[in-house]
C-alpha cells in the first residue's frame, strides 16, 4: 500500500464517520495531540497481514460447518505493565493446554485465538467515576488512561495509542516465537495437562485424560509425524472500540485492493457500540476481517438480521460470528429465538459462547466476580439449546489469565468469597485463573463428546 493510498482510505474512514456517533469513545483533551498519534499509527508497519486474516475467516466458516471448533481466550482488558514475557507465555501455554483437551473431545481441529496484543481498551457504564467525593475520568482501558485514581492518570492521553502499538508489537511477536519455535508441541502439552490431573482436586477428569493419554500413544506407534505438530496457528483478536487506533490501523491490501484492520485478525463490536447506525457498525462493515457481534438477551433478531445485512450481505461463511452472552439463568430462554430466526434467514454466522459477561456480580466482600459453576451452566445451555434447533456450537469465549489469580468463585480449588482479596489484579473484570480455565476445558470436552 502506497502513502497515497493510505491517506485516501483514512479520509475515506473519516468521511464516513463524520456524522454517526461513536460511542465509547475517550474526551481527548488535545485534538493537535490525536492527530499526531493517528498520524504516527497510519505510518507504522501492520502488526497483522490481510492473508491471515482470510485464513482465520476460512477457519471460522468451518467452525460454523462443525468441523472445527474455536477457542477465544485472554485477559479481560490487558495492561502496559503486565505485557510481559513470563505472562504472555503462561497465558499461551494456557490456551494450548485447554485446545488440546478440547481437540480430543470435539474431534475437529481447535482455532485458537487470543484476547491480546490489543485489548487494551475497555467500555464503561458511566464516563465518570466518584470515590470520596471526588469525581474523574473512568479507567477506559490502558489505551486511553491509567487506573491510579488521580487526576493526571485518568485524564485521557491520545499517546498511549501509540504505546498500545509498541505494546501489541512486542506481544505479538513473543506469540509467534511461542507458538512457531517449538513451545507449543503437542507433546509438551499434553505433558502439561498430565501434570494438571495430577492434582487430587481434578482427578475426576482422570478417565478423559487417560484416553487422550492412550490416543497420543496409538498416533506414536503409527508413526505420526509429531513434528509437524510442534507448531500451532493462532490468531490475535480484540474489541474494535477506540476509532483513533483502529482507523489508522486500517490499510490496502495489495493483492485485493480491499480495507483490512492490521491491528488484529479478529475483531468484534461490543454491545455498548453495536447500533445499526453507529460508527462501530460503518467501521467494520468497510473491512475484510472476520468480524464478531456481542449479542446479549436484550438483543432483537431483527436488529442482528439488519447488522449481518450491512456487515455481510453477501453471506460470506466465516464472516460474521455473533458471541452470544446471556448469563446462566436467561440463556435457555433467550437463545432459541434467536438462532431459529438468523437460521431462517439463511445467514451462516459462525455461533460462540461468552459465559463470562452475563454472570458478573459483586460478592459480599465488594469484589466483582463470577461464580465458575454459573460459567459452566451457560455454556452448558449454550450447546442444549443448539442441539435442539439443531445448529452448530461453534464454540467458546473466555476471559482468563495463566497466573494462580482469584477473582473467580469456586472450581475445582473452591474459591472462596474471602479468598478474593489474596490475588484479585483485574483492573476491569474477574477472569478464569489457570486452573479453572483447564477445568472449563475438560468439562466442555464432555460436552462436545455427548
Amino acid at each position: 500500500m502506497t502513502v497515497n493510498d493510505s491517506a485516501l482510505l483514512q479520509a475515506e474512514l473519516e468521511a464516513s464517520a463524520a456524522s454517526l456517533v461513536a460511542g465509547q469513545q475517550p474526551s481527548w483533551p488535545d485534538a493537535a495531540a490525536v492527530r499526531t498519534a493517528v498520524e504516527t499509527l497510519s505510518a507504522y508497519p501492520p502488526l497483522v497481514f490481510a492473508g491471515e486474516c482470510d485464513l482465520l475467516r476460512d477457519r471460522m466458516a468451518s467452525a460454523a460447518r462443525g468441523e472445527a471448533f474455536v477457542l477465544q481466550g485472554g485477559d479481560c482488558a490487558e495492561t502496559f505493565v503486565a505485557a510481559t514475557a513470563d505472562n504472555i507465555r503462561d497465558r499461551i501455554k494456557t490456551i494450548l493446554q485447554m485446545a488440546a483437551v478440547l481437540t480430543y473431545g470435539a474431534s475437529v481441529p481447535v482455532v485458537k485465538i487470543g484476547r491480546m496484543g490489543g485489548q487494551y481498551a475497555k467500555p464503561r457504564s458511566t464516563g465518570t467515576e466518584t470515590r470520596d467525593g471526588v469525581e474523574l475520568p473512568a479507567y477506559r482501558g490502558d489505551m486511553v488512561n491509567d487506573f491510579a485514581f488521580e487526576a493526571s492518570a485518568r485524564t485521557p492521553d491520545p499517546n498511549r495509542l501509540v504505546r498500545a502499538y509498541h505494546a501489541s508489537s512486542a506481544t505479538l511477536n513473543l506469540v509467534r516465537a511461542f507458538t512457531m519455535g517449538g513451545f507449543a508441541d503437542l507433546r509438551h502439552v499434553h505433558d502439561w495437562n498430565k501434570g494438571f490431573v495430577a492434582n487430587a482436586a481434578n482427578q475426576k477428569y482422570d478417565k478423559l485424560a487417560h484416553d487422550i493419554d492412550m490416543a497420543m500413544k496409538f498416533m506414536a506407534a503409527c508413526g505420526a509425524d509429531f513434528d509437524a505438530m510442534r507448531t500451532v496457528e493462532f490468531f490475535a483478536a480484540h474489541e474494535a472500540l477506540i476509532l483513533d487506533y483502529e482507523r489508522p490501523m486500517t490499510r490496502i491490501d495489495s493483492r485485493t485492493g480491499l480495507a483490512y484492520d492490521t491491528s488484529a485478525h479478529f475483531v468484534w463490536v461490543g454491545e455498548r457500540t453495536r447500533d445499526l447506525d453507529g460508527a462501530h457498525i460503518d467501521f467494520v462493515s468497510r473491512i475484510q476481517n472476520p468480524i464478531g457481534v456481542k449479542v446479549s438477551a436484550n438483543a432483537e433478531p431483527d436488529q442482528l438480521l439488519k447488522l449481518l445485512d450491512k456487515i455481510d450481505p453477501d453471506r460470506v461463511p466465516g464472516r460474521v460470528t455473533f458471541i452470544t452472552r446471556m448469563g446462566a439463568q436467561t440463556i435457555r430462554t433467550a437463545l432459541p429465538s434467536i438462532v431459529e430466526q438468523v437460521t431462517e434467514a439463511g445467514a451462516q454466522v459462525t455461533w460462540i459462547c461468552d459465559p463470562m459477561h452475563g454472570n458478573t456480580f459483586s460478592s459480599t466482600t465488594g469484589y466483582k466476580t463470577r461464580n465458575f459453576d454459573d460459567v459452566v451452566d451457560e455454556v452448558r445451555g449454550f450447546f442444549e439449546v443448539h442441539r435442539a434447533l439443531g445448529t452448530v456450537p461453534g464454540g467458546i469465549h473466555v476471559e482468563l489469565t495463566g497466573n494462580d489469580v482469584t477473582e473467580c468463585l469456586g472450581g475445582s480449588e473452591k474459591i472462596l468469597d474471602a479468598d478474593l482479596e489474596k490475588r484479585y489484579e483485574s483492573v476491569c473484570d474477574p477472569r478464569l485463573n489457570h486452573q479453572q480455565s483447564l477445568e472449563l476445558a475438560f468439562l466442555v470436552a464432555e460436552m462436545l463428546g455427548e
